[in-house]
């Protein structure tokens, strides 16, 4: 039996070997296809990839339960910085809406990656101007007890000079405002050479996740004719009008109050390495304000104040190389990466002092592969079952606040929660909490039905410490306004109607998409991802019917759509939970589920993707690019 492990080891030291070489020669898996390098299975040597689970306890790879120990709760949260605006003389060149040609002779690039014109910019000047640079992130510790990190790519605050203004993963956080048009210039400043770690490709792409915008600034992964990626040495303007969906729609409202947005992510999505770009640490936080939802808890909706009180957590996992402590990453993981590290804003396990008041936490699964269920968990009493707030979901509104004590989230979801430690420390006599993750998850695949217990400290995500005295809560008691009579007590951000009897929601197609698994990848409708065509056509200012069906066995999908949100009609025949009766841009797809969701389509035209978010899936196929124009087709199982 020792033989044996011994030489199923080698092998896969041998075959890891083998796909370092693949990724280094720059071949992509299309390639790989037609070279013959690939299995009829669509596997390169090993079909488990890097997160199968450790075999025999010998920990000299890269497996689950292999990553080098650390003490949790040792290292503070980071909260990321916001980005600071821009003044319009600090850009040079100066943006304009046509993408600048003209030739760098520095690198014989043009100087923008952009192909296209920004849509509706002369209607909606820009009033507001961001700079950030994409490069390696300087060596740094995600726990006390690892060596730096050396392959992390991230973000800087727009400063020339990455020495004084290095990048930073999570990214620093874009705040912005409705009616406030602005303009995000990314340069692409990452290095030379064989990208660090073995993974990570220097071309890049930054989706605003589940903004209304034109196919432009969509940052999507790849289009028939016009750009979508840009390379190291060009930058690329992406042009955000903040105008509500339907400003530019043929029925009334124009510009809709009722699709306001709040929490917001960006993300790499170079086509084909989106994993193990966003894996290296490409992503942050774009946060919108309005009118009522407005970031100081004495006015409007009165959520606890931004950014005191208002805290956004990204949640990943990570797995690291138990001799280097490095990012342990595989592109050839069919199923997905589990980590068994858990990550809070790129720190492991941290924790965060708060006070005796409300908190407003904008939490983001971050992936690449993981689903979470979270409770909060007294450590001093495990038996407790502790509610809190759920007044978001993928950035949208509720109806009123639910009162929950957990949550699941998918990759790519966003939960907006808000905990009273006031009346915790007080119901509870609770001093810290746990933010516990307890939903069983083995592999990539998606999570199992069974559930970890309460407490468990390796699967708890960050600690929170209560302190000091209560404090003085101006924001408004969620009771209150569960309390409230009204069904919907946000207004007037409430729920656009999906009624077949109102004119403006009558549909005037239904399409039927099937998440299944073919010749070794990842399909939709028996389909693999082609970039040179789209697979279908939405006719511009009407309204569809969606039905997505999971067919792919034991496998789970999040499911995202790029432009439009839509709302839950039927899933598996019956209503949707109250915390998904919202706008929704991820669809949880669970093992043979069927989902029947509506859109409306609106304003621009031009193409965009619907992919799974569990980005190993993405990249090997389980994604699409539709069109949308004038006129539309009558595709039902496009």
């Amino acid at each position: 039996m020792h033989v044996l492990q011994h030489y199923l080891k080698k092998l896969a030291r041998t075959a890891r070997g083998n796909r370092e070489e693949i990724r280094k020669a720059g071949l992509s898996r299309r390639e790989l296809y037609k070279m013959g390098l690939l299995t009829a299975g669509g596997y390169f040597v090993a079909k488990k990839g890097l997160s199968s689970g450790s075999s025999g306890g010998d920990c000299d790879e890269c497996d689950v339960g292999c990553s080098p120990p650390t003490e949790a709760f040792v290292d503070p949260l980071v909260i990321p910085p916001i980005l600071p605006e821009r003044t319009f003389s600090e850009l040079t060149p100066v943006p304009t809406d046509l993408p600048n040609t003209a030739i760098n002779p520095a690198n014989g690039l043009p100087y923008e990656g952009r192909s296209e014109p920004h849509q509706f910019r002369s209607r909606f000047p820009v009033e507001k101007y961001f700079t950030s640079r994409v490069g390696a992130v300087p060596p740094k510790k995600i726990h006390r007890d690892l060596p730096n990190q050396n392959y992390l790519w991230g973000f800087n605050k727009g400063g020339s000079d990455l020495a004084l203004d290095p990048p930073m993963s999570p990214a620093p956080t874009i705040v912005s405002r409705y009616l406030d048009p602005i303009l995000v210039r990314r340069y692409n400043n990452l290095p030379a050479g064989p990208a660090s770690g073995g993974f990570g490709v220097p071309e890049i792409s930054t989706h605003l996740h589940n903004f209304h915008s034109a196919p432009d600034s969509d940052g999507g992964p790849c289009d028939p004719v016009q750009k979508r990626f840009f390379f190291r040495g060009q930058y690329y303007d992406y042009f955000y009008n903040m105008q509500w969906a339907g400003f530019d729609s043929t029925h009334p409202p124009n510009g809709d109050i009722r699709e306001t947005l709040g929490t917001l992510w960006f993300h790499d999505h170079r086509v084909d390495h989106t994993a193990e770009n966003v894996y290296k640490g490409l992503a942050g936080f774009h946060i919108i304000f309005n009118d009522y939802d407005t970031g100081n808890d004495e006015t409007g909706f009165r959520f606890p104040r931004w950014p005191d009180f208002d805290i956004p957590l990204i949640l990943t996992d990570r797995l690291l190389d138990p001799q280097s402590g490095q990012l342990c990453f595989d592109t050839f993981d069919f199923d997905g990466l589990i980590g068994d590290k858990m990550l809070v804003n790129g720190m492991i396990q941290p924790f965060f002092e708060v006070q005796k008041r409300r908190y407003r936490f904008r939490i983001l699964d971050g992936g690449p592969s993981r689903f979470y269920q979270l409770y909060l968990t007294n450590p001093d009493n495990k038996s407790q079952s502790i509610p809190f707030w759920q007044i978001m979901n993928d950035g949208n509104l509720l109806q009123k606040p639910v009162q929950i004590t957990k949550t699941r989230i998918s990759v790519a979801e966003r939960m907006d929660i808000i905990v009273d430690f006031k009346k915790i420390a007080q119901d509870f006599g609770a001093t810290r909490l746990w933010l516990d993750n307890r939903l069983e998850q083995e592999d990539g695949r998606g999570p199992e039905d069974d559930l970890h217990p309460a407490g468990q400290i390796q699967n708890a995500m960050m600690e929170f410490r209560i302190v000091g005295n209560p404090q003085t809560d101006l924001s408004i008691d969620p009771q209150v306004l569960f309390d409230d009579p009204r069904t919907c007590v946000f207004d007037p951000i409430c729920l656009p109607t999906t009624s077949a009897n109102d004119p403006t929601a009558a549909t005037r197609i239904t399409r039927r998409f099937r998440f299944e698994r073919g010749n070794g990848q990842w399909q939709i409708n028996g389909k693999f991802m082609d970039c040179a065509n789209f697979r279908f056509t939405v006719q511009r200012n009407t309204n569809e019917k969606w039905i997505l069906q999971n067919n792919s066995g034991g496998w789970q999908h999040p499911i995202h759509i790029h432009f439009e949100e839509f709302q839950i009609l039927k899933r598996n025949g019956s209503p949707p939970p109250a915390v998904e009766r919202s706008r929704k841009d991820v669809l949880r797809l669970g093992e043979n589920e069927e989902v029947e969701v509506f859109f409306r389509f609106r304003d621009y035209r031009g193409g965009y993707p619907m992919h799974c978010h569990n980005t190993l899936h993405e990249d090997h196929q389980m994604m699409l690019i539709f069109d949308m124009q004038d006129v539309g087709d009558n595709k039902t199982q496009p």
